[in-house]
């Protein structure tokens, strides 16, 4: 096989309230630039507030793509990410202009520079079993269930991670094989992917603090703005619930149980704000593990321009 010369494509990359999107936008307003959202909770329609998608006026600046692309009550996958994501930065190489890759789900991430392992899909029918199973034994018992097959995956879930010990379950009664032993097995690659080189630039907070206080202030900003007549709506549509991974959304999940009643407005809003300080801490892990990104300290006053330099230089090659 020919071996092309490999495009360098720059990858925004930060946890949660990092200033990713003024960053992007910030090179936008320099270039011909078209934005690829790594997002997977900025993929569904009618979930505008507690994403922080970006505005109207945000979008009008530069062309974004993999937003509003998925119904709440659908699934979109890091193979659907991998997929999309490839044939748009060969798409808008094609039309001149520059791909920038910005966001936060850093499994997407991997899976589009990675390639994915053989895993199985979704198996509704499966789950439905695995489902009436816990609502009557308890996922403590499922996590028992699971440490007989597949002790590795067991013993880094917690026994009440529902998702993850459900689809751990599933995996090995679809395919007769323990996730872990597949996870293990080399990805495949397709070869588009060799085309590009993907480099990721990485908002990191020199001091964690700052990034956990603007969290807070988000929050309570997205409550201010109507987050919970946002998650009022999407119930009141009847056809989701709580178990979709659109409501399982850093938000959303607390959102719902206050207005199941389960908790009161001021726990649901330190739970909100603690479920997005993890998931930051999840993030960072993941960057942190990358050694060739190139690092842009997101509590700098000028951090977009940074950013933006960052982004320069990578393209530039």
């Amino acid at each position: 096989m020919t071996q092309h010369a490999s495009h360098n494509i720059a990858c925004l990359l930060g946890p949660t309230a990092s200033g990713k999107t003024a960053a992007a936008l910030a090179f936008a307003a320099r270039a011909p630039v078209e934005i690829i959202s790594v997002d997977s909770a900025l993929v569904y329609r009618e979930m505008d507030i507690g994403t922080a998608k970006p505005s109207k006026e945000e979008r009008a600046i530069a062309p974004h793509h993999l937003i509003d692309i998925v119904d709440p009550a659908d699934a979109y996958s890091a193979a659907d990410f991998r997929a999309d994501a490839l044939r748009l930065v060969g798409e808008i190489t094609a039309r001149g202009n520059v791909p920038l890759l910005v966001g936060g789900t850093m499994l997407y991430y991997k899976a589009l520079t990675q390639g994915l392992n053989d895993l199985p899909a979704a198996d509704p029918d499966v789950r439905a079993t695995l489902d009436a199973d816990a609502a009557r034994e308890g996922w403590p018992a499922l996590h028992a269930r699971l440490a007989a097959v597949d002790p590795v995956t067991a013993a880094r879930l917690a026994p009440n991670d529902s998702q993850r010990i459900q689809r751990a379950l599933e995996v090995f009664m679809v395919t007769g094989q323990p996730m872990s032993a597949l996870l293990a097995a080399p990805a495949r690659s397709a070869d588009t992917a060799a085309l590009y080189r993907f480099v990721p630039i990485a908002l990191e907070p020199s001091d964690r603090s700052v990034l956990h206080a603007r969290i807070e202030r988000r929050f309570d900003a997205m409550l201010a703005n109507g987050f919970v007549d946002e998650v009022r709506r999407l119930r009141a549509r009847g056809d989701l619930h709580a178990g979709l991974p659109s409501m399982r959304c850093v938000g959303y999940r607390q959102v719902w149980e206050y207005l199941d009643g389960a908790i009161d407005y001021d726990t649901m809003r330190d739970k909100g704000v603690f479920a997005t300080r993890q998931l930051c801490k999840r993030q960072l892990t993941w960057l942190r593990a990358m050694p060739e990104r190139i690092v842009v300290d997101c509590c700098a006053g000028d951090v977009s321009d940074l950013a933006v330099r960052a982004i320069e230089q990578v393209i530039a090659g």
